[in-house]
């Protein structure tokens, strides 16, 4: 299980930062700023239907290596907003019915949390001197939107795969 996400998630980190700038049309580019955090949806989803201790490793791990490898100007905003949402997300197992409705809901509050809170850093430490409501129309909704569609397209083969290593684990345990 873990060997699949640590493949699933270096595939969709590698392609995040490679192929998908080049993917969004250039008219997106000039008005908005989309950023797809595939991994960060991965990490929520780890989260919502496997621990979320797991969620935060992964978060913590694929954040720090997102914030060494596109050059921030800070080390550890990315890994710290993405080791908490996913942690955050994980707090919701188990709490709430699962279903696609309310785990879709969680991967957009998540999304929007994490950009909340790499922009807060920023802004505190005087990085970005953006305006917040330019920055939530202009690059945090935005970007929410195309990660939700990614969450969307990849919700039920996820799911199917923490369902079968949960039957296949308690399984194991009897």
């Amino acid at each position: 299980m873990h060997r699949r996400l640590c493949l699933l998630l270096t595939a969709l980190f590698l392609l995040e930062s490679t192929v998908l700038p080049w993917i969004l049309p250039v008219a997106w580019q000039s008005k908005v700023l989309v950023s797809p955090h595939f991994s960060l949806v991965i990490v929520l989803f780890i989260g919502l239907f496997a621990n979320r201790h797991t969620a935060l490793l992964y978060g913590l791990f694929f954040g720090m290596l997102n914030d060494i490898i596109h050059f921030s100007p800070m080390l550890g905003p990315v890994a710290f907003s993405m080791g908490l949402t996913g942690y955050l997300a994980g707090l919701m197992n188990g709490r709430l019915y699962s279903s696609i409705v309310v785990s879709m809901l969680v991967i957009a509050l998540g999304n929007l949390s994490y950009e909340m809170i790499i922009f807060g850093l920023y802004r505190l430490f005087r990085v970005t001197h953006l305006d917040f409501q330019w920055a939530f129309f202009h690059q945090m909704l935005p970007s929410m939107l195309i990660n939700l569609l990614f969450a969307l397209a990849v919700y039920v083969p996820l799911r199917k795969m923490f369902e079968s290593h949960a039957i296949s684990s308690s399984a194991a345990e009897e």
